[in-house]
């Protein structure tokens, strides 16, 4: 594991405030960034390791154990450089030009997008919610549609967009998802963006390798995979407190229905990290080339993982004892964090399932973002 086991102790001791701050404290981004998160995705000529999915995820989910909130945003911030990888060379240059650590937030909801094809490139304005990590990033992704083409998304540096603080909510609030606003419109060159159906069919220049993986078969994961780390970081809570915190006392360690919640729980957040990697695995097995339908599945497979970990969650709170649902309970939290990761669009496994369900049928796929 590239993550030290001193920076996880550092995730851990700083959860609370990054919480309360609504933002991730900085000594973690420095220690996470120390240890090679960011660079895991940066290709190899400019200083990164082009790592495995299936390394990185795994390290995310070790990161969520101590910490959903941090996993979430940072593991969105790192993996960005992925995409990056895909893009035209002069964009990779611009932002690799510091090093290997970029630091990029996105938000690819193109609602509150306004776009102008102009000679060159494409004038830019809008409003869009959920960058998470944006406070510690130079650059950020954002979504549009130019009329007649169709979506793409924009390489926007931080000196022409301003963060709007509106991230007040119930759950992953260290995340400081808040929202970018870009005023007036901006240029943004044609080598600054990245079209949907290049990351669709996986084009890039960096030769043959991990980047022939489609770009959102690495997405699709990291707004997902952190909330097996909170299942785990929750069953850890319960060794603790079980027995304890409450004045029911069949809610112990050897009431079989608390011992019988917990043991399902795991199970649960261990069938949705092991999917993960054999999904992975087998795109690796595959020189990182799955089938459509392969990527179909994946894509429903991963649509799952919130749902799975809401399971597990209410399978535990159900006997987390009365202080639990006291304000500042750390097990709340979790619960909140967990069912905070369903809104995120990638996470309603409605329309993945009835895709993956026709294919299946013998259907054409309807899915461009997979």
């Amino acid at each position: 594991m590239a993550i030290s086991a001193s920076t996880l102790d550092l995730v851990a001791a700083h959860a609370a405030e990054g919480r309360a701050a609504r933002r991730i404290a900085q000594p973690v981004v420095d220690a996470l960034t120390a240890d090679g998160f960011f660079r895991h995705f940066t290709p190899k000529q400019y200083g990164g390791n082009a790592g495995r999915p299936q390394d990185f995820f795994l390290d995310q989910i070790a990161i969520a154990e101590r910490d959903m909130s941090t996993a979430w945003a940072l593991g969105i911030v790192a993996v960005h450089n992925y995409q990056i990888a895909m893009m035209d060379k002069a964009a990779q240059d611009t932002i690799f030009a510091d090093g290997p650590d970029a630091m990029i937030s996105s938000s690819y909801n193109p609602v509150g997008a306004k776009t102008q094809k102009v000679d060159g490139g494409v004038m830019l304005s809008g409003r869009w919610g959920w960058s998470s990590g944006s406070a510690h990033c130079n650059w950020v992704l954002l979504g549009g549609v130019i009329a007649e083409e169709g979506y793409r998304t924009f390489l926007v540096p931080n000196t022409q967009y301003r963060i709007d603080d509106t991230w007040f909510t119930m759950g992953l609030q260290g995340t400081g998802s808040n929202d970018i606003v870009i005023d007036e419109p901006v240029f943004v060159p044609d080598h600054m963006t990245h079209k949907q159906m290049d990351g669709f069919h996986g084009v890039h220049h960096q030769g043959p390798g991990i980047y022939d993986m489609p770009w959102a078969q690495v997405f699709i994961r990291v707004v997902n995979t952190s909330a097996i780390g909170a299942v785990r970081h929750a069953i850890k809570l319960m060794a603790e407190r079980v027995g304890m915190s409450t004045t029911d006392m069949t809610k112990s360690n050897a009431d079989p229905d608390v011992l019988g919640r917990v043991a399902r729980a795991a199970n649960l957040a261990d069938e949705a990290a092991a999917v993960m990697v054999r999904a992975y695995d087998e795109m690796e097995a595959n020189d990182w080339r799955p089938s459509m339908l392969e990527r179909v599945r994946y894509r429903y497979q991963a649509s799952l993982v919130a749902d799975r970990c809401i399971e597990a969650m209410d399978l535990l709170m159900d006997v987390a004892g009365g202080r639990s649902v006291y304000t500042g309970s750390a097990f709340q939290d979790l619960w909140h964090d967990v069912r905070m990761s369903r809104a995120h669009v990638a996470n309603n496994p409605v329309g993945f399932g009835r895709n993956y369900g026709n294919m299946l049928m013998g259907g054409e796929n309807t899915d461009l973002f997979l």
